[in-house]
C-alpha cells in the first residue's frame, strides 16, 4: 500500500485520534492535529502544487527543522507523484545548492532558519525552481517567497488531486555522502517506502496505542522511517524540538510515550542527569515506556548495562541501516536478543545479509568482509551515477562499504569501515572536508583527520598536524581558525606529529588510527592532554 494510502486509511478509521504533537519546551509550547487534520493539511499542499504545474516526476525540495507541519508537507508532496527531496538542515550553502541542481527542483520550500544561508545562492537555484514557499513567521517571509498559509488557503481541499501514483514509481531523493563529502543522490521509490512501514512495525510490533517519540531530524531516513512502524497502525508520534533529558522525560511523562528512539550521546545525557540528582525519576509517569532502541553510530556495551540497571523493564533494540537501503532494519538487534548487545544483529524482515571477500566469496563464521544486503528496501538507484549504482548494486546486492563478520552464533557484528567517515554522535564528518580547509593555514605543512573513540559520542574527529620548518604554531592557533567550520566539524583533539604518507603520496590512515584510536580511554586522554 502506498504511504499516502495508508494516510488516507488513519484519516477514515481514526479521524479523531490525535496523529501529531509538537512539543517546543524551550518556548513553552504544544501543538497537535488529528489524522483528519494530517490528511486535509497533506492534500491541501498536495492541491496547491498540482495547481503551479507539479505532478508526476516534479521536484520539490524540503528544507525545514522539525516541526508539526514537516510530514503534511512531506505527504502533500509524494500525493502529486513528485519527488520529495529533503536536505539536511546542516547543509552549507555550496552543498544546497549542489543538491538542488541535481534534483532539479522546481519548488523550494524552507524554514526561517536558512533564509541568510539562501540569499547568496538563490539566484543559481532559481536556474530550475520557479516557486519559493516558506515555513515560517508571516512577518519574516522574504519578498520572493509565499507564505505557507496563503500558498494552501485557496487549495484547502478533503482529496488529494486526481494522480495516478503505482508503487514502483519514483518517490523520493535523499542526499548522502561518499568518504570526499560530496552528496550522491539516493533515488526511492513508493515501495521502499512501503517496506519501510513494515519493517519497522515487524521489529519492534507497534500498536496504534503505542506513542512514538521523534527527536532526531525528519530529514533523515532514521528518524521517519522508525516513526513509520507505527504510522501504519494509526499510532501518535510526538515530534520533540530539543535534547535536554528534562524536555525528553517530561515529553515522555506527559505524552505517555512508548517508545523512544535515542542517539547514544542522549543517552549518556540521560544517565549522567539521573546519577547527578538532576533528574529524578520519581518525578516522572515512566510505567508505560517500554521500548529503548538506539542507532546511527555503534552502541558501548556499557552504555546499556548501565541503562538497564535504572530501567529493567526495558526492552531494547539496535538498528543498522543505510539511506541506500530506505534507513534502518536491514539488520537489527531484536528486542530479543539483548544478551548480544555489541552486534548490529541479524537480517531484518524481508531482508538478506551476506559477508563476502574481494572477489565475491561468501565468508565463514569469525572471518571479516564487507557486508552486503538485498531486499524490497534497496533504492533504485544513486541518480545521475551510473558508475556509482553498478559499483554498489551488483545483482540486486547492495554493498555497504563495512566490514562486518558473524559470529558463531549466527549474528554480525561490525569490524570497521572501508570509508574513512567519522560517525560523532550519529553526525557523519568527512575527513578530507576538513583537511582541506586547514590545508589553507598557512602555518600548516600537513594534516591527517580521523575519528578516535568517545564513550558519548562514540568517535570525535582528531587532527593529526604537522607544521611548518621554523615557525610557531599553537593549538590555540588551530581551534581559532577552526571557527571558520561548522561546529560539528571541528577537531576536538588537536595532536602535533609527523603525518606518514605511502609512495604513492596517500595518508596512511590505518597506522594512525593504530597510534591513537586504538588506546584506552586512559591512555588517549593522557597522549593528548
Amino acid at each position: 500500500m502506498i504511504i499516502t494510502e495508508i494516510l488516507a486509511r488513519n484519516s477514515r478509521v481514526y479521524p479523531h485520534d490525535v496523529a501529531l504533537v509538537e512539543r517546543c519546551p524551550a518556548e513553552s509550547l504544544r501543538r497537535e492535529i488529528t489524522w483528519a487534520q494530517f490528511y486535509r493539511q497533506s492534500n491541501s499542499f498536495a492541491n496547491a502544487l498540482a495547481a503551479i504545474g507539479i505532478g508526476k516526476q516534479s521536484r520539490v525540495v524540503q528544507l525545514m527543522t522539525n516541526s508539526l507541519e514537516w510530514l503534511p508537507i512531506y505527504f502533500g508532496i509524494l500525493s502529486t507523484g513528485a519527488w520529495a527531496v529533503p536536505l539536511n538542515f546542516r547543509f552549507e550553502a555550496d552543498k544546497i545548492t549542489l543538491c538542488t541542481e541535481v534534483s532539479e527542483a522546481e519548488v523550494f520550500v524552507f524554514g526561517e532558519e536558512f533564509i541568510e544561508r539562501l540569499e547568496g545562492v538563490r539566484s543559481i537555484l532559481e536556474a530550475t525552481v520557479h516557486t519559493w514557499i516558506f515555513t515560517g513567521p508571516r512577518e519574516m517571509c522574504p519578498d520572493y517567497a509565499i507564505p505557507y498559509e496563503i500558498f494552501i488557503k485557496n487549495s484547502y481541499d478533503e482529496y488529494p488531486p486526481d494522480i495516478e501514483i503505482n508503487i514502483e514509481d519514483d518517490a523520493a531523493l535523499y542526499f548522502t555522502s561518499g568518504t570526499t563529502g560530496t552528496p550522491k543522490a539516493v533515488l526511492l521509490t513508493h515501495r521502499n517506502l512501503e517496506h519501510a512501514c513494515y519493517v519497522e512495525n515487524s521489529h519492534h510490533f507497534q500498536k496504534r496505542e503505542d506513542v512514538f517519540l521523534c527527536i532526531p531530524p525528519l530529514y533523515h531516513t532514521g528518524a521517519k522511517m522508525h516513526w513509520m512502524g507505527s504510522f501504519i497502525v494509526g499510532g501518535k508520534c510526538v515530534i520533540l524540538k530539543g535534547v535536554q533529558p528534562q524536555w525528553i522525560f517530561e515529553a515522555i511523562s506527559e505524552e505517555q510515550v512508548t517508545i523512544v528512539w535515542l542517539l547514544v550521546p542522549w543517552a549518556h545525557d540521560i544517565l549522567i542527569a539521573i546519577e547527578s540528582n538532576k533528574l529524578a525519576l520519581a518525578d516522572y509517569k515512566l510505567d508505560q515506556w517500554r521500548l529503548l532502541h538506539i542507532g546511527a553510530q555503534p552502541v558501548p556495551p556499557s552504555l546499556i548495562r548501565e541503562w538497564k540497571e535504572y530501567f529493567p523493564e526495558h526492552q531494547y533494540d539496535t538498528n543498522y541501516g543505510l539511506t541506500e537501503c530506505t534507513g534502518p532494519g536491514c539488520v537489527h538487534l531484536g528486542i530479543e536478543n539483548s544478551h548480544k548487545v555489541g552486534a548490529i544483529g541479524v537480517p531484518g524482515f524481508d531482508w538478506e545479509c551476506r559477508i563476502v571477500d574481494g572477489v565475491g566469496n561468501i565468508l565463514p563464521p569469525g572471518e571479516s568482509g564487507e557486508l552486503l544486503v538485498r531486499g524490497p528496501g534497496v533504492m533504485k538507484e544513486y541518480y545521475k551515477n551510473c558508475e556509482a549504482t553498478r559499483e554498489t548494486i551488483v545483482n540486486g546486492w547492495l554493498h555497504t562499504g563495512d566490514i562486518a563478520r558473524y559470529d558463531k552464533d549466527g549474528f554480525i557484528w561490525l569490524v570497521d569501515r572501508k570509508k574513512d567517515v567519522i560517525i560523532c554522535g550519529g553526525e557523519n564528518i568527512f575527513p578530507v572536508e576538513i583537511e582541506h580547509f586547514f590545508m589553507q593555514h598557512g602555518k600548516i605543512l600537513d594534516i591527517a583527520v580521523i575519528g578516535i573513540p568517545d564513550e558519548r559520542l562514540g568517535e570525535i574527529p582528531a587532527g593529526i598536524i604537522s607544521a611548518k620548518p621554523g615557525v610557531e604554531l599553537t593549538k590555540k592557533d588551530i581551534k581559532e581558525f577552526g571557527y571558520g567550520l561548522p561546529r560539528y566539524k571541528r577537531l576536538r583533539k588537536i595532536i602535533f606529529a609527523d603525518v606518514p604518507r605511502n609512495a604513492t603520496g596517500k595518508i596512511e590512515k590505518p597506522k594512525l588510527r593504530r597510534l591513537y584510536a586504538k588506546d584506552t580511554r586512559k591512555d588517549i586522554d593522557k597522549l593528548l592532554s
